[in-house]
């Protein structure tokens, strides 16, 4: 019997909490409100090295995350063996991996730096059908092409721009990769979120005169704009 082995990759977020933790969290409570589902079946590395083994309230830290569904697949940065680290659960350490843009949450004020378009773009992942709810698609070298609807609850990853020749319910996230210039275009606008090199707009931020209509997405000046996908309004 032959054993068929295959790779895949996923995008991972790595959350950097500060102390006070109980302030971080309250931080966290904020941005998943503003973006409610954001970490639904999203990966995330936990990285502890802006905290110590003393830091007040790290022994319930990993509880509280798994209550606010923060689905942890890595740690690093800490020292397993430190005292209020005993109880938790150590998923298996990852080896590899390439760091991808910085990721910034809704209503973040500290600016995050992101650096510029970085390498050759490769083909475009085509999805010659519709994307479920509950469906993640991700081409983080590249564009993705959906000829058909995107769900709500399904996401589209894209380090290049989201094409989307259909019906956007779900989320669309582009230029993932540092690429800013990176867009978004959909057919019929409804999207439960929309980002593009980190910067993200949920639904109840998008213009009124954009939804249920076909549309795109870019960034300026750090803020994402959702325009009707009218003649005059693509830029080169």
């Amino acid at each position: 019997m032959t054993i068929r082995a295959r790779g895949r990759s996923f995008l991972a977020l790595i959350l950097s909490p500060e102390a006070p933790l109980k302030e971080w969290l309250a931080g966290l409570d904020e941005h998943m409100r503003r973006a409610a589902g954001f970490f639904n079946r999203q990966p995330v590395i936990l990285d502890l090295s802006l905290l110590d083994e003393h830091t007040e309230g790290l022994a319930d830290f990993q509880q509280e995350l798994r209550q606010r569904q923060v689905h942890l697949i890595g740690i690093e940065g800490g020292d397993r063996h430190w005292e209020a680290l005993q109880s938790w659960e150590w998923p298996i350490e990852l080896q590899g991996g390439r760091p991808s843009g910085p990721v910034k949450l809704p209503d973040g004020e500290d600016k995050q730096e992101t650096t510029p378009d970085t390498g050759t773009l490769q083909a475009p992942l085509i999805i010659n059908r519709a994307v479920r709810s509950g469906q993640s698609i991700q081409n983080p070298d590249g564009d993705v092409i959906v000829l058909g609807a995107v769900s709500s609850g399904a996401e589209i990853i894209a380090g290049g721009s989201v094409h989307i020749y259909g019906p956007l319910r779900g989320r669309a996230i582009a230029g993932v990769d540092g690429r800013p210039h990176a867009r978004i275009y959909t057919a019929k606008m409804e999207a439960e979120l929309l980002a593009i090199d980190g910067f993200y707009m949920v639904a109840e931020e998008m213009p009124e005169e954009s939804i249920g209509q076909a549309a795109q997405v870019y960034l300026e000046n750090e803020h994402l704009k959702v325009v009707p996908l009218q003649a005059g309004t693509v830029k080169a």
